[in-house]
């Protein structure tokens, strides 16, 4: 029965998101009931896209990507896949006509960390920024509106800022483990050997810009979206307040995290904000 078999696909979704990302799940949950689900969905797909590049060292990860795209295609062709986390992400793409030119332009970014380990150029960094992050905002706002051309066009910007903060963010963050386990650079002018303040603010910088861009648009979010979307904002400026305390010298030497404890406390207050109406 196809009726039970993407019962089981969704459950591995939600699965794949509660165990990779503890922050993202607790802002997932945040989402109405009704789109919720999709975001799971969304969120498997590009997880594991993600971690055959950066994670499977002992085998050949240019095979296993090629197998991963090939499968996708079929997936998005015959509208059902064996593997359970294209399955539930293929329904998604077909309830609400993402773009396969958003699809197509993540995987090939993910592909680039196959080959790429240096960004050394504004333009090159950009491109793999929007190809990485922002098409994935872009996806999801796809949901958040339930598929409104003139409210997804309305709000696409904004996305796309949020999507690159976020990332930056994690760049930031998994600095150490990017640059001396997988050999990538990605922030273009900067000496990661040499990392000091002055470099690490302008990197800052360009992400509060990014978050004050991408914050006017949850303002403007569907009823259901707003708050998981705000969940999420809060946790990874909370993030990115600690890495601006954080000695440039600790953040190439260890990664920097948000305890669980405090992602509880950051939940709450941002529930409590959305209630009282004070998120303006």
């Amino acid at each position: 029965m196809k009726e039970l078999f993407d019962i089981v696909s969704k459950k591995c979704s939600k699965e794949v998101t509660k165990t990779y990302s503890t922050s993202f799940s607790l802002a997932t949950r945040m989402l109405g009931p009704a789109i919720r689900q999709d975001i799971y969905n969304i969120y498997g797909f590009v997880r594991f896209a993600d971690e055959i590049v950066d994670s499977f060292h002992e085998y050949n990860k240019e095979i296993l990507f090629n197998r991963f795209e090939n499968a996708l295609e079929e997936a998005l062709s015959d509208k059902i896949s064996l593997n359970p986390i294209l399955n539930s992400f293929q329904e998604t793409v077909y309830k609400y006509n993402i773009q396969k030119e958003l699809i197509d332009t993540f995987m090939a970014s993910m592909r680039l960390d196959l080959t790429k380990s240096v960004y050394s150029t504004t333009e090159e960094f950009n491109d793999y920024i929007y190809g990485s992050a922002d098409v994935v905002g872009l996806m999801c706002l796809k949901v958040f509106v339930k598929g409104d051309i003139e409210k997804y066009n309305q709000l696409k910007e904004s996305a796309m800022n949020l999507g690159s903060a976020f990332q930056k963010v994690n760049f930031l963050r998994d600095l150490k483990e990017d640059y001396e386990n997988l050999s990538r650079t990605y922030f273009p002018n900067t000496n990661l050997d040499s990392l000091d303040e002055e470099s690490k603010m302008i990197i800052i910088e360009e992400i509060e810009e990014n978050f004050n861009r991408g914050y006017q648009g949850i303002l403007q979010l569907p009823h259901d979206s707003k708050l998981g979307v705000f969940v999420a904002y809060r946790y990874y400026k909370r993030l990115l307040k600690k890495l601006q305390q954080t000695p440039a010298i600790e953040i190439k030497n260890a990664r920097i995290r948000v305890p669980n404890v405090e992602k509880i406390g950051l939940l709450t207050r941002s529930y409590v904000k959305y209630q009282l109406n004070l998120v303006k």
